[in-house]
């Protein structure tokens, strides 16, 4: 057989060529949900709404005052019977979400492993999330409680779509094709994130002009956010394909119970390839890192270096930009380089960025959009090299379940660098030294990761190595 030959027919590249465009689209669908309403709006509307219950609550009923203004500790709401502050409530309704989604996510994996009925599922809890995040447009007055119930149904069907979504990466882009197409994705999810998220402050800083209050002009991005990822979820859905048949012929409740039986044979098999573990490891390692740097990044910039809102709102905006330019440029680099030493220069980037924090001068604008510019280039980077570098050390047909572990692990160390940060800024009064302390988790995940033979670890599971890694 000649070398033509051997080449893909010309149709299945266009087939192919065709799905991965269609896959990208699904990272600028779902973006919207963490930026636009968890990173920037539900947080302080919810706590708001709660503030206010609290407040009608204890006029009529006493005895414990809850002044106007913010949520102050004695402001208190009770929910299954347990009672907190106001202000408490996002934080504790975060780690509630998260611990759910550990929960959820690993059979999540597992059955769409088994069905192999991908597709299907990834509209399903895509269309869930959305009509979820949409229906938070109903939230006011006092009903916290619903925002609260929404909030974790949406999130859960972010979580799981998100798993499904991953786990179409090796069935639609080959071993030298991976690094390129999640950068392309990751990057094509910063740029739509940021665009929604650029729309939606227009409509809140001027609600006014379109005639609504800021509860209501709130109330709107919730809504457009759900019809957001929607609608642009309607592009991968009619791009892809399943790949496999289903592994079983069960049905209803019995595909939930195959499920776990699957999932109990892959972490058993997982033990047989400690080399993908390890890799593993060290991303949870240093995605902490980077989840924490985008959490407390506003927070020093507003009370360490004094900054006012709009320029933290400007910061926000340069991220997700230049995060778009740096997924195309980490793609592009791990072309030519591979995706492990990519990754590895994007961890000392990260590293100096870190350093340069600690030098930003207090009041000073262009520093602090500087270190955005920096932040940038390597937040979305870092991740997509690394999701498409674990895509390749995944065993063939197990891929939804092994990234369910890669979701689970990454919300289940999430704790660790805010606590971190908090507990540094605590002890030495300084939000410069806790910024700065966050270096050890890419100086850690620096390491770890330059110690995992990865293109054995690829071969260990059965799968071609790249040409380059």
């Amino acid at each position: 057989m000649s070398v033509m030959d051997s080449r893909p027919a010309p149709d299945a590249v266009r087939q192919r060529r065709r799905e991965q465009r269609g896959w990208c689209w699904y990272d600028w669908a779902n973006s919207v949900f963490p930026t636009s309403v968890t990173t920037v709006f539900l947080s302080l509307y919810l706590t708001s709404v709660a503030t206010q219950a609290a407040r009608v609550d204890t006029a009529l009923n006493g005895p414990h005052p809850c002044p106007a203004g913010n949520a102050l500790v004695r402001c208190d709401i009770s929910l299954l019977g347990l009672t907190f502050p106001a202000g408490s409530l996002w934080g504790y309704l975060l780690s509630v979400a998260t611990v759910v989604q550990v929960l959820v996510l690993p059979i999540t994996g597992a059955i769409a492993d088994r069905t192999q009925n991908k597709r299907t599922m990834l509209g399903g809890f895509a269309f869930g999330g959305s009509a979820a995040t949409a229906l938070l447009a109903l939230v006011g007055g006092g009903n916290w409680q619903l925002g609260v119930a929404l909030f974790v149904v949406a999130n859960i069907c972010f979580g799981a779509s998100v798993v499904v979504y991953y786990s179409f990466l090796p069935e639609i882009a080959d071993t030298d094709e991976r690094d390129a197409v999640s950068s392309r994705g990751w990057a094509v999810g910063y740029l739509g994130a940021g665009l929604a998220l650029f729309l939606h402050l227009l409509i809140y800083l001027f609600h006014d002009a379109i005639g609504l209050g800021a509860d209501a002009a709130v109330r709107l991005i919730f809504f457009s956010s759900g019809v957001w990822w929607a609608a642009f979820t309607l592009l991968p859905l009619a791009a892809l394909r399943r790949h496999h048949a289903p592994e079983g012929d069960e049905r209803g409740a019995s595909v939930i119970t195959a499920g776990f039986r699957q999932l109990a044979g892959t972490l058993r098999q997982a033990r047989h390839f400690p080399l993908t573990l390890a890799f593993l490891g060290a991303y949870w390692v240093f995605t902490d890192g980077i989840s924490t740097v985008s959490q407390v990044s506003a927070q020093y910039g507003s009370l360490e270096l004094k900054l006012p809102q709009t320029s933290l709102i400007i910061t926000l905006l340069i991220v997700q930009f230049i995060a778009y330019a740096g997924g195309m440029l980490h793609g592009l680099v791990a072309r030519h380089i591979g995706a492990k030493k990519t990754i590895l220069i994007s961890l000392c980037v990260w590293l100096l960025v870190l350093v340069a924090a600690y030098f930003v001068q207090a009041g000073q604008d262009l520093q602090f959009y500087g270190l955005a510019v920096g932040i940038g280039l390597v937040l979305g980077g870092t991740n997509a090299l690394s999701r498409s570098l674990f895509s390749q050390m995944v065993p063939a047909g197990r891929e939804a379940e092994y990234f369910s572990l890669y979701e689970v692990g990454e919300r289940s160390t999430s704790w660790l660098g805010p606590l971190v940060f908090a507990g540094v800024g605590q002890a030495t009064g300084s939000f410069r030294l806790a910024i700065v302390s966050l270096v050890v988790f890419f100086a850690a995940g620096l390491v770890l990761v330059s110690m995992v033979p990865v293109r054995r670890a690829i071969e260990a599971v059965g799968n071609r190595p790249p040409e380059l890694l």
